[in-house]
């Protein structure tokens, strides 16, 4: 850990074991004093800067968050933009060398971080706000939002309605799904198709065959949906979380093409972690990050970006985020992932990809 820093090393060393003892699973207390967050944003001050990945501005109005670490604390920021893999991969490949100091990963990837040692614990003063199913025990990592896998169809190009799995693939629509193995929201648009077709966590064979069928039609696109496929309308539909599709179709010049919808037949609900990385260079910023992700404002920026946030039942929203999202009716179909299960299927998920629907691809 940095310890240059405007406490002296004495004093910091105090604040920061007082912190560690209460963030990282202390049975006495579940959340920091005041106090001690005080040492923390000092210290912070201190580093003067967080580098983050998979966490832009357009992702769950990251922007905000970012701009108001600035606004507060003084914390200059840049963000390189990674699937969930990536960032795990570039934290492993530089060890103690780390240049990055906080990820945003998806809900499986959580558990896989900690287990390959990149990962630094700490729980927000919130803490004990979380529900238990969406965090580590230790601190390691807790889901920030939530994110259910959803439709966007281009109702210009789509004859047809598509409002269901099974009707999707029974349609003839260009289908963009994103990266397979490498990106949790695709990894969870497979999984919602294997639910729709009667499959779960541990059976994806349906799921599977169907989207090598339409590979082999040539109506598979395996990118990650971003608004500048869905302006060029490079697909018909595009598969991805519910706050994107209506971040990115309300970034459209043409957004009146674009419907909205969960698919009626199975879907599900997971959603996305931070992880500290356990040799960041500004640990301490990355520290008061979470604690701002987790805060009121934290959780009400990540609303303005069509985000459920994960202390939802303890916040009042206004009425303009509320009308951002999608009525609760949408949402019969979905279940949350069960994320044990998940991440053992997630592990050879990738390997079955390639070898089932790509290597057909036309």
């Amino acid at each position: 850990m940095n310890l240059h820093l405007h406490l002296n090393r004495r004093q910091f060393a105090s604040a920061a074991a007082a912190l560690v003892a209460t963030t990282a699973g202390s049975p006495a207390r579940a959340q920091a004093t005041a106090s001690e967050l005080a040492a923390l944003e000092k210290a912070a001050r201190s580093e003067g800067k967080i580098s983050s990945l998979g966490m832009p501005d357009g992702w769950a109005n990251w922007k905000d968050t970012w701009a108001e670490l600035g606004r507060r604390y003084g914390l200059a920021h840049v963000d390189s933009d990674m699937n969930s893999a990536e960032e795990i991969a570039k934290m492993l490949a530089e060890g103690r060398n780390g240049t990055v100091d906080i990820g945003d990963v998806g809900f499986e990837f959580g558990a896989i971080a900690r287990q390959r040692g990149v990962t630094a614990a700490f729980k927000p003063s919130t803490w004990a706000q979380i529900p238990a199913w969406a965090k580590d025990a230790d601190g390691h990592w807790a889901l920030a939002y939530t994110g259910t896998v959803a439709f966007a169809v281009n109702t210009r190009r789509v004859a047809s309605p598509v409002s269901s799995w099974k009707t999707l693939i029974a349609s003839k629509a260009r289908v963009d799904i994103g990266e397979v193995g490498r990106a949790a929201q695709a990894n969870a648009a497979v999984l919602a198709a294997a639910l729709a077709l009667g499959g779960d966590e541990s059976r994806l064979d349906a799921a599977l065959q169907a989207f090598a069928q339409m590979a082999q039609q040539g109506r598979l696109l395996s990118v990650n949906p971003t608004p500048a496929l869905m302006e060029r309308s490079e697909a018909d539909v595009f598969v991805m979380w519910d706050f994107n599709a209506l971040a990115f179709r309300d970034q459209l010049p043409n957004k009146a093409d674009y419907a909205v919808l969960i698919p009626g037949d199975g879907s599900v609900t997971s959603g996305y972690t931070t992880i500290i990385n356990a040799h960041a260079p500004h640990p301490n910023a990355a520290r008061l990050a979470r604690e701002l992700i987790f805060s009121d404002a934290g959780q009400l920026n990540l609303a303005r970006g069509y985000a459920r946030p994960i202390r939802v039942d303890h916040l009042t929203l206004p009425a303009d985020l509320q009308a951002r999202l999608l009525p609760a009716s949408q949402y019969q179909a979905a279940r949350p992932i069960r994320n044990l299960d998940w991440t053992a299927a997630t592990k050879t998920l990738g390997s079955r990809w390639q070898s089932t629907v790509l290597a057909n691809s036309k």
